[in-house]
């Protein structure tokens, strides 16, 4: 990541502040205002706290003993990794003309399999009753797997945690670059489980660059899945913005033109009915949370968005990754509590897909995983809920059946899975050479079950063989 910001802002140079410590005097500190409506705030004199904004009032929160809130990520991490804040943003320059903007839904002009929409974003597909309709549970994690975190994805996902169907649950792994242990996540995909793109650098104020840019990240991190953990373009057909914000239109044309089939990046508000994936061959259906989502049509593009999570009376804040709602400290009963409310909003009105986004974070608490553990284990008791990956719910989506007739759904058939080839027992690791524009050179670890590249592979150079790449990622040659 680089150097992190090491100092929190003074408060109006009124009184000294230590960069991870507290103010020294408390007693002359103002109230707190919320910048925005909704969302998770640095409190300007510490990085031990924050705040968590509803509806325009703030609670304030602390993060637990040894993490400090980050302000880019929204969330508390380790002290190496929060850059402390108040961290200034300024809204990016409108690049798209206002012209060919997608119109609301048109329901009549929008069927199944290729076009998906309704007024609101409520409806069920396929106009099924809630009772017909399963429940499916999408477990995502966003970032790099590692030896820091595949035990925890073992511990969830262990061979007798199975569907209705007999098939075992499954999840989405969106994977970005730095850090990536590449035999690991092919294993992932040998098992079944989906993998995804971030992007190579998760590079903060990605939303505001250009095409070639997006097409740098997302192509590259492809290709780098395709050569380093042997995983076909094919079975990569989707991806997620860093720290969900959209990069506007130039994302989505990427999509279009690299063959993408859905993205997963938009937050919905917290709202009282959650909402279903929709194509975006119309207007988004809800407010755009992040303030940078698409603003033109793009035929047949899946968006999977990210229902807020939120208990009726508050309780932890809302989030929409669930490590960023404040649940610290809970013990994995009340996490449990907590967990089934959020989902009975969706379970109990539409059975819109409850997507569960991790980072790692939540599992370096343990009454969170544990927590997480028995939320599985509940669920998987109900007969009528599935444990898919984002691929898998658009399957049912685009042909939706009624939840008595899955034991024979070819699209969740475990059986009739194509299985990746194995990976390796004995991967290279490889010290590489990393030089990025304007830094000194370093040191990063890749372990792959391939040769090792010459140096760290990066954006326009996603093979780490010194030749750049960047002539393919342009708008041109797409259209050649």
């Amino acid at each position: 990541m680089g150097l992190l910001r090491l100092g929190c802002l003074l408060l109006l140079g009124v009184v000294a502040t230590s960069a991870f410590g507290e103010k020294k005097d408390e007693e002359d500190k103002e109230p707190f205002e919320c910048p925005e409506p909704s969302g998770n705030f640095a409190d300007p004199a510490t990085c031990r706290k924050f705040y968590q904004c509803v509806d325009g009032h703030p609670y304030e929160s602390r993060c637990p003993a040894g993490l400090y809130f980050d302000d880019i990520n929204k969330l508390c991490t380790f002290k190496t990794d929060a850059r402390c804040g108040p961290i200034a943003t300024t809204p990016g320059p409108v690049t798209d003309p206002p012209i060919d903007l997608a119109v609301k839904c048109e329901s009549n002009n929008c069927g199944l399999p290729h076009c998906y929409c309704s007024k609101d974003g409520t409806l069920i597909p396929g106009r099924l009753d809630p009772q017909k309709t399963p429940q499916m549970i999408i477990m995502t994690f966003d970032g790099a797997v590692n030896i820091n975190n595949i035990d925890n994805y073992d511990r969830l996902f262990l061979a007798n945690r199975t569907n209705p169907n007999g098939c075992p649950i499954r999840g989405t792994f969106f994977i970005s670059h730095e850090y990536a242990d590449y035999q690991m996540i092919q294993r992932l995909h040998h098992e079944g489980h989906e993998i995804a793109v971030d992007t190579i650098s998760t590079a903060k104020g990605l939303e505001l660059e250009s095409y070639e840019k997006w097409a740098q990240e997302m192509i590259g991190m492809k290709e780098i899945l395709g050569k380093f953990s042997n995983i076909t373009g094919e079975d990569i057909i989707g991806m997620r913005a860093p720290y969900l914000k959209p990069g506007r239109n130039a994302q989505y044309e990427v999509l279009q033109d690299f063959g993408f089939v859905w993205d997963s990046s938009v937050g919905v508000p917290p709202i009282k009915i959650p909402v279903w994936p929709y194509t975006l061959d119309y207007s988004i259906p809800h407010d755009c949370k992040a303030g940078t989502c698409p603003t033109r049509s793009f035929p047949g593009v899946w968006e999977l968005p990210l229902n807020a999570h939120f208990v009726e009376s508050f309780e932890g804040g809302h989030c929409p990754y669930m490590d960023q709602c404040v649940l610290f400290n809970h013990d994995p009963d009340q996490v449990l509590e907590w967990l089934m409310e959020d989902f009975k909003r969706h379970y109990d009105q539409n059975r819109a897909p409850y997507m569960m986004p991790f980072h790692t974070t939540w599992f370096q608490q343990s009454e969170l995983e544990k927590g997480l553990l028995k939320f599985v284990d509940w669920a998987r008791q109900q007969k009528d809920v599935y444990f898919v990956t984002a691929t898998q719910a658009l399957l049912w989506i685009t042909e939706p059946k009624s939840v008595d007739t899955l034991s024979t759904f070819e699209g969740w058939d475990c059986k009739k899975r194509t299985v990746p080839p194995q990976p390796c027992n004995l991967p290279n690791k490889c010290p590489l050479v990393f030089k990025q524009p304007n830094a000194p050179s370093q040191t990063r670890y890749m372990t792959t079950c391939f040769d090792c590249p010459r140096q760290y592979p990066w954006t326009g150079d996603f093979d780490g063989d010194s030749q750049p790449e960047n002539e393919i990622y342009t708008k041109q040659n797409r259209k050649k």
